[in-house]
């Protein structure tokens, strides 16, 4: 993809109006409102700002990590992994997240305690914190959803290829990871942008938890300094940012797959 084709695609009207959206958030949280509040809330934002960032991409990382083998044994087998594979991926895509966050903290959370020899473990300290709950329960999603994207994936792509691979006498571990994996991982990256930003919209129910994410922050302001319109408007145009950092990522590096190929 050449610059030009590039900078039209960043033109197009949607992300026009995405920008013009940004913009006049900007300019309305500029003038006319009261922000008395942000010098004291300002280290509480950043920090959980900070919270959400790390668990958003820790979760993307490890979950791809994860669904990259199950939606491999679903297309190669052996057939009690492939089962075990659609087993998970019905169950993470046919409850909620939310649900699943639930039972990971106050479920399975709530039982910890009654192991023995486990409060005196190296695990307990985070074990008792929320965060890990959450990190947990977000990548599993993301593993859930991307696994069944990416058994799509490695399906996709052209039996030739392989076949091609074999007949030179290539190992199945280099074909893997020299022709089935990137080939996969290119035809999934349009998919894959759409994924991160539902996934950055999972984050604020980690909230629910006890975890102090951006949300929970910003739902404290509104609570301390009845103050409501300032912080939704502020909190708006973090999560547009963020998104927007995303797709504009994502799409660098869709040109420098297609430069490269």
């Amino acid at each position: 993809m050449s610059d030009r084709m590039f900078l039209k695609d960043l033109l197009k009207p949607h992300r026009i109006a995405m920008a013009a959206v940004a913009g006049g958030l900007t300019l309305l949280l500029a003038i006319n409102m009261d922000w008395s509040w942000m010098p004291k809330y300002t280290p509480d934002i950043l920090r959980a700002l900070w919270i959400t960032m790390a668990l958003l991409a820790g979760s993307i990382v490890i979950g791809f990590l994860l669904a990259v083998p199950i939606g491999l044994v679903q297309v190669t087998g052996p057939r009690p992994l492939s089962l075990l594979a659609k087993t998970f991926c019905t169950l993470i895509r046919g409850t909620p997240i939310l649900l699943q966050m639930w039972v990971l903290y106050y479920g399975l959370g709530s039982l910890f305690p009654y192991l023995p020899g486990l409060r005196g473990s190296w695990i307990w300290p985070f074990l008792i914190e929320s965060w890990p709950y959450a990190l947990v329960a977000l990548t599993l999603s993301f593993a859930g959803y991307e696994g069944e994207v990416m058994r799509g994936a490695f399906k996709g792509v052209p039996r030739g290829e392989l076949e091609a691979a074999r007949a030179m006498g290539m190992h199945p571990l280099t074909i893997l990871r020299r022709i089935w994996l990137p080939r996969a991982v290119q035809r999934v990256l349009p998919t894959l942008g759409g994924e991160l930003i539902l996934q950055l919209k999972a984050t604020p129910l980690v909230a629910t938890i006890a975890v102090v994410d951006i949300y929970a922050v910003f739902g404290r302001i509104r609570q301390e300094t009845f103050i409501t319109y300032e912080p939704l408007l502020m909190l708006a145009l973090i999560y547009l940012l963020l998104a927007g950092s995303i797709t504009f990522a994502m799409r660098l590096l869709e040109m420098k797959l297609s430069a490269s190929r």
